[in-house]
């Protein structure tokens, strides 16, 4: 096995120039809490120019394309509402590909996901009196027990239930928050009914964003190894894990099978440089002026030079690992060493 197997790719070009489109994250990977990650737009504008295309793809199913795409503008990140693709529109098509048109929908959500179901032909309701034939759930900052309420006495009644994502925490400026996976937790708990499931990590989402960006070599990028990364893994695209949002080093060492990432970065930069694999096995794993080994039960990392390339080969010696080898405690001395 090696690590290009579980995941670490190498690539002598940009990253930029290897992939024809981005499928960008936006929280955690271009903004964080309202407020553009320093050198995002820079990055984006730099691999754009190299000619790759940029779509920004978002389990966040509160806001618009329109909105998303004019917040990302007047970050300095120009976007249209074309290249803005939403759980909210995944979850949306995966209700009209099950209800006839014009079947009525309960809506828990912002008005992103509103927009979305009508959009499909479908009518957007907010009442279990109503008798919807599906409910379907997105984050919103505005939604409380009366929403959650109605949602459930109409999933308990026999209506399918969506999810545009089951993300348990969004980053912000203040630490990690509840995010719609916790708050779809209520109707779970109240009516035993898990919910099918349009965002990442479930195909759909990506699904969506390839067929409307015609994307033939998609490199997925993100800051979360549960969502983004495992969502490239399962339809087996290419990946970016950044560091400027949810997922740290910590995490990346001790990814499981399933959830590895193709390329390391800590922010978006990334795009611009070749990447490096690791190279080794055995007597241990080595990247630029790093390697790292086994000894005594705990990962050791040694050398000095390009920080990355010591994580990349510290990532590929945690990944060839037993599985029950690799724990937090196993990994302390590369994470002191890294700094």
């Amino acid at each position: 096995m090696t690590a290009a197997d579980e995941g670490l790719q190498d690539s002598g070009q940009a990253l930029c120039e290897r992939y024809d489109v981005a499928l960008l994250d936006l929280d955690g990977v271009v903004y964080l809490g309202g407020t553009a990650i320093p050198g995002a737009a820079e990055a984006l504008s730099q691999a754009a120019s190299a000619g790759m295309r940029l779509a920004y793809v978002t389990n966040n199913a509160y806001r618009t394309p329109s909105a998303v795409a004019a917040t990302l503008t007047r970050l300095g990140v120009p976007a249209s509402s074309a290249d803005v693709v939403t759980s909210a529109q995944a979850a949306a098509r995966l209700l009209a590909e099950r209800l006839p048109a014009g079947a009525r929908v309960l809506v828990i959500g912002g008005t992103g996901l509103r927009a979305a179901v009508r959009d499909r032909g479908l009518r957007p309701v907010s009442s279990a009196a109503d008798e919807p034939a599906a409910v379907v759930q997105g984050y919103s900052p505005n939604v409380g027990y009366a929403e959650l309420a109605e949602g459930g006495l109409a999933v308990a009644a026999g209506a399918l239930f969506v999810a545009s994502n089951v993300d348990a925490t969004i980053p912000s400026a203040r630490g990690r928050q509840p995010g719609n996976g916790s708050m779809v937790q209520v109707i779970v708990h109240a009516t035993g009914v898990t919910p099918l499931v349009a965002g990442k990590p479930e195909p759909p989402l990506h699904a969506e964003s390839v067929e409307r960006t015609q994307a033939k070599r998609p490199l997925v990028v993100g800051d979360r190894l549960d969502t983004d990364i495992e969502g490239a893994c399962r339809v087996g695209a290419a990946s970016l894990l950044v560091f400027t949002g949810v997922s740290d080093p910590a995490d990346a060492l001790l990814a499981p099978s399933g959830r590895r990432p193709s390329y390391l970065a800590d922010d978006l930069s990334g795009l611009l440089v070749p990447h490096p694999a690791p190279a080794g096995g055995g007597d241990g794993w080595r990247c630029g002026g790093w390697s790292a080994r086994w000894a005594d039960g705990t990962l050791h990392l040694d050398g000095s030079g390009d920080r990355l390339d010591g994580l990349r080969a510290a990532c590929a010696a945690a990944w060839a690992a037993e599985t029950d080898q690799v724990t937090p405690d196993a990994i302390k001395p590369v994470l002191a060493k890294l700094g």
